[in-house]
């Protein structure tokens, strides 16, 4: 695979996990303090993207590429990260947690979509992987809770 596709693919999981900072802090601010275990598990959350937008920046580098604040095509597909249509309205439990479940949903999909392309070097596919699997974990436990409010 090319250099510059690779790299593409690895901006376009950078911005989803730049995506998914946003949209927990976003669910914090909303939640205004009301719910502190849901405070606590989107601090978790946006150092958990942290840690892994800091992974894919390295890999980035070492391909001689840039992470910069420019969309990519792909990347914009999976923009929907918390694009609410304003569904912190009721900032209530349950509508917090459908949206968080809804944004790792969009992760899950970018993810799916990067291991999809043919020649992505295998110590990148290894690392997408894990991530991915990291991001699942994620999910099933931010479902997890909105399930146990329903």
């Amino acid at each position: 695979m090319e250099n510059t596709n690779t790299v593409g693919i690895l901006k376009d999981l950078v911005e989803i996990l730049n995506d998914r900072i946003e949209g927990y802090e976003k669910a914090k601010k909303e939640l205004d303090g009301k719910e502190p275990d849901l405070n606590q598990l989107c601090l978790a959350m946006i150092d958990e993207s942290r840690t892994l937008r800091n992974q894919l920046g390295m890999e980035v580098e070492v391909l001689k590429g840039e992470i910069n604040g420019d969309s990519t095509d792909r990347g914009s597909i999976y923009r929907l990260w918390m694009e609410f249509k304003s569904a912190f309205s009721s900032n209530d439990r349950h509508s917090v947690l459908s949206e968080c479940e809804y944004g790792e949903d969009a992760a899950q999909k970018a993810y799916r979509a990067a291991l999809a392309e043919e020649g992505l070097p295998a110590n990148l596919r290894t690392l997408i992987e894990t991530q991915k699997q990291t991001l699942r974990v994620a999910h099933d436990k931010v479902k997890g809770l909105r399930d146990a409010v329903a």
